[in-house]
Order: C-alpha cells, then structure tokens, then sequence
C-alpha cells in the first residue's frame, strides 16, 4: 500500500534528506586513491552522527556498516571493508540518514583520479538516466513511466539497466511501497498521488544488467565483471511536478 506523506510529515523529511545531500557531498570532496571503503564508511558515520541524525543503514536487516561503499564491478551493498581505492576505479556510495522519525536516502557515483572513456560515459549517463526518469513526472503520472525512460536512456547509450534491484518509497520506514523498476512499458502502473514520497535510483551497467549476490549475502556484482553506476534521490511527486530533497 503506497502511502501519500501529509505536508507535515514531508516537512519532517526534510531534515534527514539535506543531511544525506550534504553527506554525499562532503564525501565527494574527500574520497581518492589509497583510502580504504572503511575509512569511506567512517566518513559518512561520522558526518551523520555530527548532524544530529542516525546512519539508518547501521544494523539494517544486519547490515554491517552506515553506507554501502560499491567499487566498479559492485553494484549495490558493498561492505566497507579494507579494500583501497586506486587510481582509475569507480565508486558507489549510497547513505540514508534517519532523523524526526523519517529517512533520508540517496547515492552517487564518484571517479578515482582519471578513469576510463567508458566508466567516465557510464556514471554520466547514469545521473542522467535519473533526470530522464522524473522528466514530466508528476501527479497521474504511471509508476512505470519512471523505469520506461530510465531504460530508454540507458540502452541509447549501449548500456544495461539492473533489473534485480529497484528504487522504492521512503518515509517513517527505509523502503516503503511502491517499488520504482528502473525498466517498464510505458502508461503502465498505478497513477502516482502528490504527495507520494519515492526514491528514484538508476543502477546501470557498462555489460550486461544480471547480477550475483556474494557468499556475504549482501555484495551484488555484474556476473560479467563489467563496471556499474548508481544514481539516487529522493523526491515528492507534486500537482505539477517534482521536488527533490537531496539536492
């Protein structure tokens, strides 16, 4: 049941999305070659604790760490650990931060130093493939038309969507329904109501979009090995359009 936010309640949700805008900031301004994705992970614990809010992530169905730190062939929910980031990689970082009974949630895509032609094109594309997917979203519009646009975007450029991982609502719990496919048929799916609250997040992959969990149960990498980007917001579906609360 999709669950349509009062202005008080979005309101309440502001807070915690500036903290995760501000965090993938001041993480973006830090991250390079020869940290490791623990020391990336105590970046964002710490900035999010000094804000006044909780690493929603920390303890989430088990989850080990406050971010999830995802380097080239990771797609999603890899664990910090002592891996260093070199020269040329790709890394994904995605937080959420819970404060005023609410989640925040958001993620993005920073380069290691220079990086190659096709990683530099693959996180473009992906932040792009966001704005295509909320381009004229608003009240009425299908849940699916999301996905469709994303999807259209990505395999314009040559690249796959992930199709095992979706973008979801967000308010008092961390994922909330619906789910937001990053793929679909156009003018299909519920008509969306303002005051919805989503998260829209594009995972996209250079190769091909399967995907296989590792033996930690969390880490999910392309079965091809090739790299892949993630993107995310969060935003409230309006009359006319869309605010976003993590930009």
């Amino acid at each position: 049941m999709i669950y349509v936010k009062t202005e008080e309640e979005i309101d309440l949700l502001r807070e915690p999305c500036a903290i995760v805008r501000d965090c993938l900031s001041f993480v973006g301004g830090r991250i390079r070659a020869g940290m490791t994705t623990k020391e990336v992970d105590t970046l964002v614990y710490d900035f999010i604790k000094a804000s006044g809010a909780e690493p929603s992530c920390l303890g989430y169905c088990g989850y080990p760490a406050s971010a999830c730190v995802s380097v080239n062939e990771v797609v999603v929910h890899g664990i910090p650990d002592e891996r260093i980031l070199k020269e040329g990689d790709i890394v994904s970082v995605d937080l959420c931060a819970y404060k005023n009974g609410f989640h925040g949630d958001g993620a993005r895509t920073f380069c290691i130093g220079e990086v190659s032609p096709e990683k530099k094109k693959l996180v473009r594309v992906t932040e792009e493939c966001f704005f295509h997917g909320i381009e004229g979203l608003k009240e009425g519009t299908p849940l699916y038309d999301i996905g469709y646009s994303v999807q259209r975007h990505a395999e314009e450029n040559g690249f796959s969507v992930i199709r095992s991982y979706t973008g979801h609502g967000i308010g008092r719990e961390m994922h909330e329904d619906p789910s937001v496919p990053n793929f679909g048929r156009r003018g299909t799916g519920v008509r969306l109501k303002a005051g919805t609250v989503l998260c829209v997040e594009p995972m996209i992959a250079a190769g091909g979009w399967r995907v296989k969990i590792l033996d930690d149960g969390w880490t999910a990498v392309t079965v091809d090995g090739r790299p892949a980007a993630h993107y995310e917001n969060t935003l409230v579906v309006r009359e006319d359009g869309v605010e976003i609360l993590t930009l």
